[in-house]
């Protein structure tokens, strides 16, 4: 077999210390016999010390010896190439980890010589906001008025604060080298009080990480050196293609992926990019798309119930209606509304917070950026930070986007109109490509909508937790089969090469997690009783929290005591209604204690435990059938699928970094050598079944590339059609269950058929044969809840 130039199927690998690349290496085989046409690496240079996921890269020249160094690289290459799978390897092209000055190269002598640095202009940094410093917020305590910082001492030439070490320039040192004060004012950064961060910082940051500074790859010289060894890679074959972290945060994204393209020789190319709506890729983009999110949601909700919509509303509604907690509606939450919650209105009231919070910095710097005398005018930056909550995708590409950019000014208007001229203004401004405020607002207004929607409305949206995804629009409940077949065949006209995927390492739940979850969408009328015993056995306070909290302790359940208390204090912060992760309250620390009490209570208290257990047991079985259907319409969808590591197995996991947990490579072997020499095993706890669907789907796609050549849907016939979603792609026949308990509540499929040509089909599952014309769904389905057919007579 000769490997090709796009994947038809990937398999992802978090590499990191634990898991380096030699031991990546050594999983290969494995891979090729489950059936992947490609590894899918997480980034690989040198980041953090301690890094468990590489984003944080801080030496753009190397691969990270962590990780297993050039070394392992070239291992990985040979045994990878040597079995005809491809390489991917994601990219980290916006910004570096600071963390710990001293690890970067770049950092440390910028911090060192300031604008004399040779990498000054590697950063994005507003000197005159500074007074000619980098403010580094990182002080738990503002400096004292004579500028004496508790902790801060010279040590061996160097500035330390209490672990944190920072370089003294040459020549600063002088007569004070006792006395630390002196010697911090004389430097080219200044440490300040961490919560300026949000209004003070001059340097451009991934979202709002602080330890993440963003550099300007827009500059020849800057793109040059941090991509010398991705270029080493494709010189010397080692990579096959890439996949480039948050294009949205450079300044053009579009320029970067040509010199890319140039610098690789046009390798496969896909974008870490979140789709809204009816958004599209820049067809001029040197990409073959994106990571899949947009897939994602669109086949969760294919096996979302539309009918459960008025019973989780309702609940929802009175969740928010009976909160006699003292947060005001004013946030976007619609808290004191009778009505079901506003997504527009919340996401509105969320962004808004976050431009004017943890993001306040970043506006500031575009007031500079758009006033004439480079102050920040208050009304300039109220207008800016209304247009950031109002923009209705991630960020615009000038020329092309500046429909979205009238569309904010409309909603920014209606919502404010004593700001009418200023934002009027704003946005001439702003509609200019060539000014470098509209730029700038470009890389900003991807992170308002990350952190305000991704960040904290997902975890106050609470009817059903499947539909607040990455990428998804929580507003829109489901699919039905009709819509989803549609929105397949777009895919496959328009980026068929594109990545599609149904868990990350940045998902907030994983695939399995959410096809339980999946199931209240059946059930609302039951789930609605089940949470009200939960809330008075086990009461916290926030209904809408408790909902989403509760909902994701039935998807990921069985689960540990430790687990579940990390996920349930990241999903509060997160929220940000009734605790935050900065401002500690003594509301907010009661709040938290009554929500760890809760979840002990799932592991100490018997009639909670009983409640969790029973509730589960009913969802379990039809979560396994739409996990089932989830993985088939994925992997035989249109596309490249990834399989997120151990993701073939049943993964119950959460956000990170429980997503990101050891994978244990020698269970799935045996389980996949089993399934490999003909065992049809039960859908049961071990998860085998999910393997055996992985396995199948994952290597007649990529032997039989010729069967999945187009997409189109098989007509459904029959009492149950609403449970049956087929598609024909091209010679492989695709059908799974949805809706399982209404199915199973009919008492099955009786004399549901699927129309497909008269000819036999073997079913490659199962290996069971069956004649064309009119499949009877009884037959078919009778062993799994999913059916992957092929011509029998071509076997």
């Amino acid at each position: 077999m000769t490997r090709h130039d796009h994947p038809r199927s990937t398999y992802r690998l978090q590499i990191r210390a634990g898991f380096d690349l030699f031991a990546a290496a050594d999983q290969v085989q494995y891979l090729r016999d489950l059936g992947a046409d490609w590894v899918y690496l997480s980034p690989v240079l040198e980041a953090e010390p301690g890094s468990d996921h590489g984003y944080d890269v801080v030496d753009h020249s190397r691969v990270d010896p962590a990780r297993g160094g050039a070394a392992g690289l070239d291992a990985l290459s040979e045994k990878a190439h040597g079995a005809d799978l491809g390489v991917l390897v994601d990219i980290v092209p916006n910004h570096v980890g600071v963390a710990t000055p001293k690890a970067s190269t770049w950092w440390w002598d910028l911090l060192t010589h300031g604008r004399d640095s040779k990498y000054a202009d590697a950063f994005d940094i507003d000197w005159a906001a500074g007074g000619g410093k980098v403010l580094l917020p990182v002080l738990g305590e503002p400096a004292g008025p004579d500028g004496r910082i508790e902790g801060l001492e010279v040590v061996d030439g160097e500035l330390h604060y209490y672990d944190n070490v920072y370089p003294i320039a040459p020549g600063t040192l002088g007569d004070a080298a006792d006395d630390a004060a002196a010697v911090h004012a004389r430097q080219n950064y200044e440490l300040v009080h961490w919560k300026r961060a949000d209004t003070d910082l001059n340097y451009r940051r991934f979202f709002a990480v602080n330890t993440l500074a963003g550099i300007r790859v827009e500059e020849g010289w800057v793109f040059d050196e941090s991509h010398a060894e991705i270029g080493r890679w494709f010189r010397e074959g080692l990579v096959d293609g890439l996949r480039v972290d948050h294009p949205d945060g450079l300044a053009d994204p579009g320029g970067y992926l040509d010199r890319l393209a140039a610098l690789t020789g046009g390798a496969h190319v896909l974008v870490e990019k979140i789709l809204e709506g009816d958004e599209r890729l820049p067809e001029d983009w040197a990409t073959d798309g994106t990571t899949g999110y947009d897939a994602l949601a669109d086949l969760d909700r294919v096996f979302v119930d539309p009918r459960g919509a008025a019973a989780l509303d309702g609940l929802d509604s009175r969740l928010r209606a009976d909160d006699d907690s003292a947060h005001s509606p004013a946030d976007g939450d619609a808290r004191a509304s009778d009505e079901a919650v506003d997504w527009q209105r919340m996401i509105l009231g969320t962004k808004r917070g976050i431009a004017d919070g943890i993001l306040g910095s970043e506006i500031r710097r575009l007031a500079r950026l758009v006033s004439d005398d480079g102050r920040a005018d208050e009304q300039v930056v109220d207008a800016l930070a209304e247009l950031a909550a109002a923009f209705p995708v991630y960020r615009s590409y000038l020329p092309q986007g500046a429909d979205q950019l009238a569309r904010a000014a409309e909603v920014a208007t209606e919502s404010r109109p004593d700001l009418a001229e200023v934002i009027a203004r704003v946005v001439a401004v702003l509609a200019d490509e060539a000014h470098p405020a509209s730029v700038r607002f470009q890389q900003t207004s991807g992170m308002v909508m990350a952190k305000g929607v991704e960040d904290t409305a997902f975890y106050r949206y609470s009817r059903l937790a499947t539909l607040t995804e990455v990428g998804a629009d929580p507003a829109e409940f489901s699919l039905t089969p009709a819509e989803f077949h549609a929105r397949q065949q777009a895919r496959l006209a328009e980026r068929p090469f594109g990545m599609t995927t149904l868990s990350t390492h940045d998902t907030k739940r994983s695939a399995d997690v959410r096809s339980r979850i999946t199931v209240l969408s059946e059930i609302g009328d039951e789930w609605t009783a089940t949470l009200e015993r939960l809330r008075d056995l086990a009461p916290i306070g926030d209904g809408p929290f408790e909902n989403i909290l509760w909902q994701s302790v039935v998807g990921a359940w069985p689960a540990s005591r430790q687990r579940l208390h990390d996920y349930a204090e990241k999903a509060s912060r997160e929220a940000s209604t009734s605790t935050t992760w900065t401002d500690r309250t003594a509301e907010a620390e009661a709040f938290e204690e009554r929500m760890h009490a809760a979840i002990d209570a799932v592991f100490d208290h018997e009639e909670v435990r009983h409640e969790i257990e029973r509730i589960v047991d009913v969802v379990r079985a039809p979560g396994r059938s739409n996990s089932l259907g989830l993985a088939l319409l994925q992997l035989t969808g249109p596309g490249s699928p990834d399989v997120y590591q151990g993701g073939e197995l049943w993964d119950h996991s959460l956000v990170d970094p429980d997503n990101r947990r050891e994978v244990d490579f020698a269970l799935r072997r045996r389980l996949l050598d089993q399934v490999a020499a003909g065992e049809t095993p039960p859908v049961d706890e071990t998860g085998a079944a999910k393997l055996l669907v992985t396995h199948r789907a994952l290597t007649l796609r990529r032997d039989r590339p010729e069967l999945f050549t187009r997409y189109g849907a098989l007509p459904v016939f029959g009492d149950q059609v609403d449970s049956a979603v087929a598609a024909d792609r091209g010679g492989a026949l695709t059908i799974a269950t949805r809706l399982p308990v209404a199915l199973e509540q009919a008492g099955g499929w009786g004399d549901t058929v699927v129309l497909v040509q008269g000819r036999r089909w073997r079913d490659v599952l199962t290996g069971r044969v069956h004649e064309g014309g009119r499949l009877r769904l009884a037959d078919v389905l009778d062993t799994y809840p999913v059916a992957l057919l092929v011509p029998a007579e071509e076997q």
